[in-house]
């Protein structure tokens, strides 16, 4: 958080809102909103403790993402997977969906090329879960929910014996 500025902690949209269909527009202008809405992101992502947080989940048709996975926050505007590989059956959840849990199959290598805050493009990798975490939150952007995506959801009693 900037010294002496208080940000907005935005409200999470929740499975059901059609916000979280829709395919999310390309950021073109690199301004002062973009940066509060990524100051907010991220705000709102701590609070929820989550480990990402992509725009359509706070209500904004943007390409806009935040990561946190406890390595420091990562910001990703118009991010775009451009490699791959491998594969990794793991256990996910959503701050748009909670209490819900399941198994997906994603990549367990990811490359993305995004832009920063102020346009500067950039590339990033990662493996495990910060792999796993670029795929959840670009799915987003694209109108897709994880348990699109999973092979298995957790039933109740599941998760309360896994105690998540």
């Amino acid at each position: 958080m900037k010294e002496g500025i208080k940000m907005a902690i935005r409200q999470i949209v929740k499975e059901g809102d059609d916000v979280l269909t829709k395919k999310c527009r390309t950021v073109e202008k690199f301004d002062k909103k973009l940066a509060d809405l990524i100051d907010d992101m991220i705000e709102t992502l701590h609070l929820a403790k989550g480990a990402g947080l992509a725009a359509p989940q706070v209500g904004i048709l943007r390409r806009v993402v935040v990561i946190d996975i406890g390595e420091g926050v990562i910001e990703l505007v118009n991010p775009k997977i451009i490699a791959y590989s491998g594969e990794q059956k793991t256990l996910e959840g959503c701050l748009s969906c909670p209490g819900e849990w399941g198994y997906t199959c994603r990549p367990d290598y990811v490359k993305v090329k995004a832009q920063s805050r102020d346009g500067k493009e950039f590339t990033i990798e990662g493996r495990g879960l910060l792999a796993k975490a670029f795929c959840h939150e670009i799915d987003h952007l694209e109108g897709i929910i994880f348990k699109q995506k999973a092979y298995r959801m957790l039933t109740p009693k599941e998760i309360q014996e896994l105690d998540i």
